[in-house]
């Protein structure tokens, strides 16, 4: 028995649709990819440079999105803004003093010489040109000065550090824009020796303090005791034998204005007295008899009769 199959030369046939899925997936996919790699973006703050086969383009893209050449181009970004490159120096002072120095610099890239910079240097430039730059110049200006003048004039030694070092990174396009000593380090016998002569000072001031501090109060004793002396020989002027009888009679009227009204019965000196108060208890009898009131001396007789 055999079995007969209808043949349809216009029917599909199976397992065609799958691989044409497929095949519209991967050219889907392939241009996805192209699309993602023919655009490229520019951070701010950065320059760009298109890089074709390894060959950097001398155009200079400014931050925002660029197209490119998919798979065969890249674009290279170069940072513009203000970046520090921090850099240690050993070096020997004028007076032969061993002096180690952190240095701070801050610096960028001249925008539109990236190119120059990128294609001649490379994208290490700090480590290739400013680094050593740093240290060649520090220890040619450490040298021009004292230790202890490296201390007392950090800005000066700064500001020549930073006028050498302008000069020598212009010639990469690089721009100085500040310079910054962090530290300098001394050794600790040099240090001991800056203490010492620094107590040293200070005791000094002291001292001079302390002799002016002493001149002063003696002028002040001075002026004080002159004062006085002026101020008595004044009053010894002003004195007149008028104003010394009224200033008697004022201490008569203040002892009249403390005195209770009672007469003294005795009083010393060769100044005769009278006793009142015998006067007084024989007034009495005084009026009767007109016995005489009897005057009595405060002088001892001092005369004794002879036998």
């Amino acid at each position: 028995m055999s079995t007969v199959t209808d043949f349809n030369p216009n029917a599909p046939r199976r397992g065609s649709h799958p691989g044409r899925i497929i095949g519209w997936s991967i050219g889907a996919l392939l241009v996805i990819l192209v699309a993602f790699n023919s655009y490229t973006t520019v951070e701010y703050g950065h320059v760009g440079l298109y890089k074709t086969f390894g060959k950097l383009n001398d155009s200079v893209l400014e931050p925002g999105i660029h197209l490119k050449i998919p798979f065969f181009q890249s674009v290279i970004e170069v940072n513009t803004q203000v970046t520090k490159a921090e850099t240690d120096s050993t070096a020997s002072s004028k007076d032969l003093q061993p002096v180690s120095t952190h240095v701070a610099v801050n610096y960028s890239v001249n925008k539109a010489a990236a190119f120059n910079l990128m294609n001649n240097v490379g994208s290490t430039y700090d480590n290739v040109i400013i680094n050593p730059a740093v240290q060649e110049i520090v220890k040619e200006v450490t040298a021009r000065y004292p230790a202890e003048d490296l201390i007392a004039k950090r800005d000066i030694v700064a500001g020549e550090i930073s006028d050498l070092l302008t000069k020598r990174l212009a010639k990469y396009d690089l721009l100085v824009r500040e310079i910054n000593i962090v530290n300098f380090k001394f050794s600790d016998a040099f240090n001991q020796s800056i203490e010492a002569k620094q107590v040293a000072q200070q005791q000094a001031l002291k001292a001079e303090n302390d002799l002016k501090r002493v001149q002063i109060e003696a002028k002040q004793l001075v002026a004080q005791a002159e004062a006085e002396a002026q101020s008595l020989k004044l009053k010894k002027q002003e004195v007149t034998p008028e104003l010394v009888q009224l200033k008697q009679i004022e201490v008569q009227e203040k002892a009249l204005e403390k005195w209770d009204g009672r007469l003294p019965s005795v009083t010393g000196g060769a100044t005769p007295f009278i006793d009142f108060s015998s006067v007084l208890n024989s007034s009495g009898s005084a009026s009767s008899s007109q016995a005489p009131v009897k005057q009595q001396s405060t002088e001892t007789d001092t005369t004794q009769t002879q036998p």
